[in-house]
C-alpha cells in the first residue's frame, strides 16, 4: 500500500527509450454526459429529449464536428479532431458498468476495483495490473493528485505527483463586502427587502446542496481548469523515464444537474480544458506517444432527457475514449442500441451494450501484452464478452 510523494521528485533515468508501452487512465468523476460528448445527431429522439441542451448538427452554427455521419464530437473538443483524422482517436459508445447503481460512490468504486457489485475488495485493477506486469520499481505508476486513488490502491508501490490547485470562483453576491452592502440596502421590512432575503436564503440552501452533491461526485478530484499543466507535467515525466509504465489522473466537475448547456455552459468549459489537456499530454509525451494509450472513462452517463434545471441526471450507458499512437482510430466502436423509448435502459437512459472491462481488457492484451492468466488476475471471475480490436 506504499505511496511515494513526487512533489520534489527528480528523474534519474539514464535511458531515453520511448519504446516502453505506457497506459494513462483519465477518470471523469461525476458521471460525464456521453450523449453531449459524442453526439448521436442522426437520432431524432436526441433532439426531442433535449430541446435546450442538444447540440446542433454538423454544418450548422455551433454544431458538432462530424465523425462518421451518425455521431459528432462536441465542438469544445476541436483540439482532438486532428487525432481523429490521423486515426489515433477512437470511441466506444454505449459502454459502462453492468451494475445499475446511480450512486457516484458505488459506481466509481466498482469501476476502480474492476468488480461491479463487490464492495468487499479494496484493491484497484490498476494495482493488480502492476502486479501482473511489474518490474517492482517504486515509480512504475504515477498518480496525479493529493491522495492515491482507489484504482491504484493495493500492495504495489505508487508515486504521487501533486496537482495544481484551482480556487473557487464565487459570484459577486457571494463576496462578503458585496453581500454586506446588499444586506444594508435591503434591511427593511418592505416587500422588496423580504423578497431579497428570501432569495438569499434560497440561494444559500441551494448552493449548499449543490456543493455537497458536487463534492461527493468529484470524490476529491480537481476541476478540469488546471488539467493542461498537470497533463504536460505527467507527459514530460513519462517521456523522460521509461520506468513509468502507468499514469492516472482524475478530474471532477462532470455532475451537470444544473445549467449543463450545449455548446456553452458547464460541460463545454470542462470539455474545453480536457480537450486541450489531452492534446498537450500527447505532445509532451514526444516519441513515447507512439507507444502510449490514453483511456478516458466516467462512472456512468446521464439521462437522455434533460431536466427542468437545464441539466441531466444520473444515467447508465456512456462513451469511453481511446487515444494513442497505435490506436485503430477514426471509428466509433460498440453496438449502438438507439434512443427510442423501448431501446433505453429503464426507459430513461442509454443502455450499456459494451462492458467497460471489455474495452480495458482489449487494451491490456493488445497494448501491454497481458495474457489470459494475467488478465484473470486484473479482472477476477470475468471473461471478456467482446473482442473489440482497438489496437
Amino acid at each position: 500500500m506504499a505511496s511515494i510523494s513526487c512533489n520534489t521528485w527528480v528523474v534519474h533515468s539514464a535511458t531515453k527509450k520511448s519504446d516502453r508501452q505506457r497506459l494513462i487512465v483519465i477518470f471523469m468523476r461525476g458521471g460525464a454526459d456521453g450523449l453531449n460528448i459524442v453526439v448521436p445527431y442522426a437520432e431524432p429522439a436526441y433532439y426531442q429529449a433535449r430541446p435546450k441542451i442538444a447540440l446542433a448538427k454538423p454544418g450548422q452554427e455551433k454544431g458538432v464536428l462530424d465523425l462518421d455521419g451518425h455521431f459528432g464530437l462536441h465542438p469544445a473538443l476541436a483540439p482532438l479532431m486532428p487525432f481523429w483524422q490521423q486515426g489515433n482517436l477512437a470511441f466506444v459508445h454505449a459502454a459502462g458498468s453492468p451494475d445499475p447503481s446511480r450512486s457516484h460512490f458505488d459506481a466509481q468504486f466498482y469501476m476502480e476495483i474492476g468488480i461491479p457489485g463487490n464492495q468487499k475488495v479494496s484493491e484497484g485493477w490498476m494495482n493488480r495490473l502492476m502486479g501482473a506486469i511489474s518490474n517492482k520499481t517504486p515509480i512504475q505508476a504515477v498518480s496525479v493528485g493529493t491522495t492515491k486513488p482507489r484504482i491504484l490502491n493495493g500492495q504495489m508501490p505508487v508515486a504521487n505527483l501533486a496537482s495544481g490547485r484551482n480556487a473557487n470562483k464565487p459570484i459577486a453576491i457571494d463576496r462578503p463586502q458585496v453581500s454586506a452592502a446588499f444586506n444594508r440596502l435591503y434591511g427593511g421590512n418592505d416587500a422588496l427587502s423580504q423578497t431579497y432575503h428570501q432569495g438569499r436564503i434560497a440561494r444559500e440552501a441551494l448552493m449548499a446542496d449543490l456543493d455537497q452533491e458536487m463534492k461527493m461526485a468529484n470524490n476529491g478530484a480537481p476541476l478540469p481548469d488546471g488539467f493542461v499543466g498537470d497533463a504536460q507535467r505527467l507527459g514530460k515525466l513519462m517521456a523522460k523515464d521509461p520506468r513509468i509504465e502507468l499514469g492516472f489522473m482524475a478530474l471532477g466537475g462532470w455532475d451537470t444537474h444544473v445549467n449543463q448547456g450545449s455548446d456553452r455552459g458547464y460541460l463545454a468549459r470542462g470539455l474545453g480544458s480536457l480537450g486541450k489537456g489531452l492534446a498537450a499530454l500527447a505532445q509532451s509525451l514526444g516519441p513515447a506517444y507512439q507507444n502510449t494509450v490514453i483511456l478516458v472513462m466516467s462512472e456512468f452517463g446521464r439521462t437522455l432527457r434533460e431536466n427542468g434545471n437545464g441539466g441531466t441526471d444520473h444515467g447508465h450507458g456512456n462513451v469511453m475514449w481511446i487515444l494513442g499512437g497505435k490506436v485503430r482510430g477514426g471509428k466509433v466502436y460498440g453496438e449502438w442500441p438507439g434512443l427510442e423509448t423501448a431501446q433505453l435502459y429503464e426507459k430513461r437512459d442509454l443502455a450499456v451494450t459494451t462492458d467497460f472491462r471489455d474495452v480495458i481488457s482489449d487494451v491490456l492484451a493488445r497494448h501491454l501484452s497481458v495474457n489470459d492468466t494475467q488478465l484473470s488476475k486484473v479482472f477476477p471471475s470475468y471473461t471478456p464478452k467482446q473482442k473489440i480490436a482497438l489496437l
